[in-house]
């Protein structure tokens, strides 16, 4: 496979480091990189704005005047696929990584086994957005990549599938989960749930990234905060 990395990090030193373990990564599992570096998430944006097919971005959290979650947060207004891997000193930001769907945190200074076990899980998840359900509505075929799926719920005997836009149709909840991959969690009988779609749980609601709230039934908080711990 062919990937576009990109690495956002104001230190020239570290920059360059994480390039050649990078390197050293694509070369090892029979990938081919494209890699750009950028001093400053400005100069990173500014570049994104001609060239936003970046499969990969490996992103310091402290720099200058735009630090990277704010960064990543703008990202994600028009990119929802785009793997982001946080790397910081500190362990502050990490609850602030539900909000942008982080693939995962590494602390500095990076150990290179530790990189390559998560560009391993993010080749993963960018094989399995490839992947498209297909559904016939009225008489249509409608495609949707799994990826797209915020949630799913039932009413009747009908399912809404919950993506860029709404697919109704005739099946139950349980016939669409084995479609699904390990992304997506059963919230009681009713709902099933992205799992990189949610900002936050509470022990009353799951919040999604978009805002809406899905009821979480009495006891399901747990197994909901496991599930996403597991997940990463």
């Amino acid at each position: 496979m062919k990937y576009k990395v990109a690495i956002c990090d104001d230190s020239d030193a570290d920059r360059r480091y994480i390039m050649d373990m990078v390197r050293c990564w694509a070369s090892a599992a029979g990938h081919e990189v494209h890699i750009d570096g950028f001093p400053s998430a400005e100069s990173f944006l500014f570049r994104y704005a001609g060239e936003s097919d970046y499969d990969i971005l490996l992103l310091d959290i402290e720099m200058g005047a735009m630090d990277g979650v704010t960064m990543a947060k703008e990202l994600r207004k028009s990119n929802d696929t785009v793997q982001i891997i946080f790397i910081t000193g500190y362990s502050d930001y990490i609850s602030e990584g539900y909000e942008v769907a982080a693939l995962h945190y590494l602390m500095k200074p990076v150990n290179e086994e530790k990189l390559c076990l998560v560009l391993d899980r993010a080749a993963e998840k960018l094989a399995k957005n490839e992947r498209i359900l297909n559904f016939e509505v009225s008489g249509e075929m409608v495609r949707v990549p799994i990826y797209q799926i915020r949630y799913a719920d039932v009413i009747g005997n009908y399912v809404t599938v919950h993506a860029l836009t709404d697919v109704t149709v005739k099946m139950t909840l349980g016939e669409l989960e084995k479609q699904l991959d390990e992304r997506f969690y059963r919230v009681g009988r009713s709902a099933l749930v992205n799992l990189t779609q949610i900002s936050r749980v509470t022990r009353a609601e799951i919040r999604l990234n978009d805002g809406t709230a899905i009821p979480l039934p009495r006891g399901a908080y747990e197994g909901v905060n496991r599930a996403i711990i597991n997940m990463r």
